[in-house]
C-alpha cells in the first residue's frame, strides 16, 4: 500500500513538472495538442465597432472597419483591433471579432492584448527619457552603471548595442542558463522584480564580442530595462509610468497581471479551422521589457503620436533613436534595426516618393501586435490579434492599407 501511494505521488509531481514543459512543446507544435477543449468562432455576424474622432474621416473609417472586418475573416482570427491616430490626434478606432468565444464578448477598442516585442519600443520611450534627462548616455559601459556587475563579460556593453540587438546577448531559446531556460519555456512564476528576471540568464554567455554582429536578443532588453533602474535609481515600471504611460495618457497599458479588459487568447486547431484552443495560462513577466506589456491599438497609436513630439522626446535624441545602428565594422545591421525601432521606407501615392517609416511587430502567446510611424505625416497605427498566425506579414500587411487609406485621399502635407 505504501508503494503505491509513493508511486501516485511521484507521479502527481512528474505531471505537476512535465504539464508546462508539454504546454510549451504542445502550443509550438512539436508536440500534439490534448483533443479536448476546442471552442467554435462563429463565422457570421460578427460584431464590429468603429469610432471615429474626426469627421474628416468619416469616410475612410467606414472603409477602414470593413477592411478590418474582411482582413480578419482572411486570417482566420476571433478578434482584430486597429486604431489610427494623425497630428497628435486619435482620428479612428475600431474592433471586429470576439474577445472571448466562450462568452460571446465582442472585441472593444479598449480590449487589451498582449503586443509582444512591440514592448520593446515602449521600452525605447524609457530609455529616451532617460538619455533626455541626462541619466545616462546610449554609450555608457554598464561598468560605469553598477557597483558590481551580475556578469563581468557584460563590462564594456553599452544600452546602444542593448536596445539594438548587437550586445552579443543569447535570445530566449540560447540561453546557456539551462535553469533559466526551463523557467523560459514553463512560464509559471511571477517576477515582480527585474534583478531575479535578468537573473535568469546572468551566467548564460555572450554569442560574440559586443557590436560584432547582429542577433535578435529580448534577454538584452531585459537587461536594458535593469540599466534603466541603475541609472533613474528608479523600478523600470515605475519609471515607465510615470516617465512614459502617464504623460501619454495610456492608460490601458499595464502589466498582465493587472489588466482588467484583457482578451481571452487563442491558438487555432490544426485540423479544423474554426476550432481554437484557448492558450494554456502563461507569465511573461520576466520579459516584461521585452515583451510582456498589454496594451491596446489605442493607446499604441497614441504612443507612437508621443514619440514623434518634441515636448515628450527632443528632436536630437528622437533622431538617434531613428538611426539605424552600425556594427564594428561600420555597417548598418541587417535589419536597419534602430533603439527599438525598425526603419522602412512605404509608398502612400504613386506620385510621391517613398517615406520613412518606422515599426515594431510583437508575436506573444496567442496574440500578435504591429505598430508603425510615419513622421513624415505625423501618423501612426497599431493593429492587434489575439491569435498567432503563422507568417507575421499575412497579420501586419494591412498596416500599410489602412495607412495609404488615410492618408492618400487626404494629401496631407508632408513636413
Amino acid at each position: 500500500m505504501k508503494l503505491k501511494l509513493i508511486l501516485v505521488l511521484l507521479l502527481v509531481i512528474l505531471g505537476y513538472l512535465l504539464t508546462p514543459i508539454y504546454g510549451f512543446l504542445s502550443h509550438k507544435d512539436k508536440l500534439p495538442m490534448l483533443p479536448f477543449g476546442q471552442q467554435t468562432m462563429p463565422h457570421a455576424n460578427a460584431p464590429m465597432v468603429s469610432k471615429v474622432h474626426n469627421s474628416d474621416y468619416a469616410i475612410q473609417a467606414a472603409d477602414a472597419i470593413a477592411m478590418l472586418e474582411k482582413h480578419r475573416e482572411v486570417i482566420n482570427s476571433p478578434g482584430f483591433t486597429a486604431a489610427v491616430a494623425i497630428n497628435n490626434q486619435l482620428v479612428w478606432q475600431g474592433a471586429a471579432g470576439w474577445a472571448d468565444l466562450k462568452h460571446a464578448l465582442p472585441m472593444q477598442t479598449d480590449t487589451q492584448l498582449r503586443i509582444g516585442s512591440t514592448s520593446k519600443a515602449l521600452t525605447s520611450a524609457g530609455l529616451a527619457r532617460a538619455v533626455a534627462s541626462h541619466k545616462l548616455t546610449l554609450d555608457t559601459p554598464l561598468k560605469d552603471l553598477y557597483e558590481h556587475l551580475p556578469n563581468p563579460n557584460w563590462a564594456q556593453i553599452t544600452p546602444r548595442q542593448l536596445a539594438s540587438h548587437m550586445a552579443g546577448l543569447p535570445h530566449y531559446g540560447q540561453n546557456t542558463e539551462f535553469s533559466g531556460l526551463l523557467k523560459s519555456m514553463t512560464l509559471d512564476h511571477y517576477y515582480e522584480h527585474v534583478d531575479d528576471a535578468v537573473a535568469l540568464f546572468d551566467e548564460s554567455k555572450l554569442l560574440g564580442k559586443p557590436g560584432e554582429r547582429f542577433e535578435y536578443s529580448s534577454l538584452g532588453t531585459v537587461l536594458l530595462s535593469q540599466v534603466i533602474e541603475k541609472a533613474t535609481g528608479e523600478s523600470y515600471t515605475a519609471w515607465m509610468q510615470h516617465q512614459v504611460f502617464s504623460p501619454l495618457k495610456l492608460s490601458h497599458t499595464q502589466i498582465e497581471q493587472k489588466a482588467t479588459k484583457l482578451a481571452q487568447f487563442y491558438k487555432q486547431d490544426k485540423s479544423d479551422s474554426e476550432q481554437f484552443y484557448v492558450w494554456r495560462k502563461v507569465d511573461l513577466s520576466h520579459r516584461l521589457a521585452a515583451g510582456g506589456w498589454v496594451s491596446t491599438s489605442s493607446d499604441l497609436a497614441q504612443f507612437g503620436q508621443g514619440f514623434m513630439q518634441s515636448d515628450f522626446i527632443p528632436a536630437d535624441v528622437r533622431e538617434a533613436f531613428y538611426e539605424p545602428q552600425r556594427l564594428n565594422n561600420g555597417e548598418v545591421n541587417p535589419q536597419n534595426y534602430a533603439i527599438g525601432w525598425r526603419k522602412h521606407q512605404i509608398s502612400i501615392d504613386p506620385a510621391l516618393p517613398e517615406v520613412d517609416y518606422y515599426s515594431h511587430g510583437g508575436v506573444s502567446r496567442g496574440a500578435q501586435s504591429f505598430l508603425m510611424v510615419i513622421p513624415e505625416y505625423q501618423f501612426s497605427l497599431a493593429v492587434n490579434i489575439n491569435r498567432n498566425v503563422d507568417e507575421f506579414g499575412d497579420f501586419s500587411k494591412i498596416a500599410g492599407q489602412l495607412s495609404r487609406l488615410f492618408l492618400r485621399p487626404q494629401g496631407i502635407k508632408r513636413d
